[in-house]
């Protein structure tokens, strides 16, 4: 893609998203100004489940006036937690969004529904819903979830004047949330307000004609979103564990009410089920790709009791990008897409053709993962393509990214992904190629793996087809271990032992390149981002078009010869087990 037809996309992407905002503020108006308006609802006539795990003694944390979200946790002193300076927008839009109410419900003490009551009228009362924050779509569209799912909690022995307060507030949230879908609201905040939508036309009454209406909106969304193999347009699969988590309760409502689940609703959780185990890892952690972080395994958990089906995962995600190769406890998957285009691209990564590989309930070779609520500097490195375990030509990303109308999204990269696999004699064999670089470098990149049958060798091969004339073109295969991988050089350089927490002990060579063991940071860990290392094989791509490279089993798990070697690797890794602050060249500020 040429300078110029990106300038021509990101202004046609302005002045879009700039005509829809427009309609959008139009349509309201006109709404305000209609003599005849839609009659407020007076009664709530039902109260969606809320799937997310609760957490009983953080009630007690926020009757002491500490606030934990997103990663920061603010003590309030005494004072309402919507007037103090909020540490973070992130920390904002978690506070206006009253997803921490199941919490206090989860208490279910006397003192926390007072707390939470007391949280809400203060809120309501006070018009805390003018601020920027709580009027975004995405945050609109949570608190009217929220508020819906937990008014037992909140509704549990008020008297008349707090409850007609409380359906009134939800009812006007509703409609605000339907103006603002009338602009420029794009990709998952469209979906997510839509479902608000639904939960407040099946749960408040006087709802039945905007209610049929939604359910169109709403499967016509669904199937505009929700790609044929399950995946999502943004190609992120954090973003399907959040949605299940809305659309299963929203689906157990229409059915408690006597209603018919929208066929949207019912046809995006058939396919996103089976979507989901394509990127499970043995540990049922999911692969790091496109946004995805920490795997919350209590909400995994709860997913997986809803898996009516249980069957085998996707193991080739034609639509979506993504490919699983599979032979007894050995686990890959790579990511064989293109980027996602405009507002879904906001956590899209260059990672095409990584890939990430574990054995039984360990993961070997990862990905970086994403920093939600970490630094701009931490969150853009962590989408380059050196964060990936793939291969990185002239220090270069495969994809561009570049800010629009505020957001930092992909504005080029990969166009022409080819992918073929087959089950071979040998095992499964996979082979893919993207022209990322073509632009910028003349370079296609063509990356071929096959898995023994009996899951003890990942075999690989890198090769760059160069057009033009190159005399020289740096180029580096980079391979992210788990921080609970312990690795070794051996052989002068030239071959890795990789022990396991497992006992089991795995080479790595690059068929006689030298290797390096260079820092790396893993930022899927629950208990924060963790230092880790990487195995680089550096080398001339005009000199050397072509690598080949291979994972070994060399020793099966036993656990006590397997924590004689990690104390034997782990000396010089000790220091990597606790918080890090760097990543590969990035400069990041002492307090990140």
């Amino acid at each position: 893609m040429s300078a110029w037809s990106e300038r021509r996309g990101l202004a046609q992407a302005a002045i879009g998203r700039a005509a829809r905002r427009t309609r959008g503020q139009v349509v309201a108006a006109t709404r305000r100004l209609w003599p005849f308006g839609r009659k407020p609802a007076s009664r709530l006539l039902f109260a969606p489940h809320d799937l997310r795990t609760a957490d009983p003694t953080t009630a007690a944390d926020v009757y002491a006036g500490y606030y934990a979200f997103a990663g920061r946790t603010l003590r309030t002193h005494g004072e309402s937690p919507f007037e103090v300076e909020p540490p973070s927008e992130a920390w904002a839009e978690a506070l206006y969004g009253f997803a921490w109410l199941r919490h206090m419900r989860a208490a279910d003490t006397a003192i926390a529904r007072a707390n939470a009551r007391s949280l809400v009228e203060d809120f309501i009362l006070r018009r805390r819903d003018r601020t920027e924050i709580a009027r975004r779509p995405a945050v609109a569209a949570r608190r009217a979830i929220s508020l819906l799912s937990h008014s037992p909690l909140l509704l549990e022995g008020v008297d008349h004047a707090f409850y007609d307060r409380f359906v009134r507030h939800v009812s006007r949230l509703a409609d605000r949330v339907g103006l603002s879908l009338a602009g420029a609201v794009e990709g998952a905040d469209r979906l997510n307000g839509l479902i608000a939508l639904a939960f407040a036309a099946i749960c408040l009454d006087g709802q039945d004609a905007r209610r049929r209406r939604i359910e169109t909106l709403l499967s016509d969304e669904l199937d505009d979103q929700i790609l044929p193999d399950g995946g999502h347009l943004s190609r992120n699969p954090r973003l399907l564990i959040d949605l299940l988590l809305d659309l299963l309760p929203l689906r157990e409502t229409f059915a408690a009410r006597g209603l018919e689940p929208p066929r949207g609703v019912l046809t995006a959780i058939e396919r996103t089920m089976p979507h989901l185990r394509l990127f499970r890892h043995g540990d049922g952690a999911l692969a790091l790709f496109n946004g995805m972080g920490i795997t919350p395994p209590d909400l995994m958990a709860t997913l997986s009791a809803y898996d009516d089906a249980r069957g085998r995962p996707t193991e080739h995600a034609a639509y979506s990008g993504y490919s699983r190769l599979a032979a007894e406890r050995s686990v890959v998957v790579v990511d064989a897409g293109a980027p996602p285009k405009g507002a879904y691209s906001v956590e899209a990564h260059a990672g095409c053709l990584a890939f990430e590989f574990s054995s039984g309930a360990q993961r070997i070779i990862v990905n970086c993962g994403a920093s939600r609520f970490g630094p701009p500097e931490l969150k853009l490195a962590a989408r380059s393509t050196a964060a990936h375990s793939t291969l990185v030509l002239d220090d270069r990303s495969s994809a561009n990214f570049g800010r629009v109308l505020g957001e930092m999204r992909i504005i080029s990269g990969p166009a022409d992904v080819r992918v073929a696999r087959q089950d071979g004699v040998d095992g499964p064999e996979w082979v893919a190629s993207h022209d990322g670089y073509r632009y910028a470098l003349g370079a296609v990149h063509t990356r071929r793996l096959q898995l023994a049958r009996d899951g003890t060798e990942l075999a690989g091969e890198d090769e760059i087809a160069l057009g033009g004339s190159h005399t020289a073109l740096p180029a580096a295969a980079r391979f992210h271990l788990h921080p609970n991988v312990r690795a070794s050089l051996v052989r002068d350089g030239s071959g890795a032992l990789l022990a396991l927490a497992s006992g089991e002990v795995w080479s790595f060579e690059a068929g006689g390149l030298p290797l390096a063991l260079e820092e790396s940071l893993f930022l899927a860990s629950a208990d924060g981002r963790r230092r880790t290392e990487q195995i680089v094989v550096a080398f001339d791509a005009v000199a050397t078009p072509r690598i080949a490279w291979r994972l070994h089993r060399i020793s099966a798990a036993n656990p006590r010869a397997g924590q004689t070697i990690a104390q034997i690797l782990a000396e010089r890794q000790d220091a990597a087990s606790g918080p890090a602050d760097t990543v590969p060249g990035i400069d990041l500020p002492p307090d990140a």
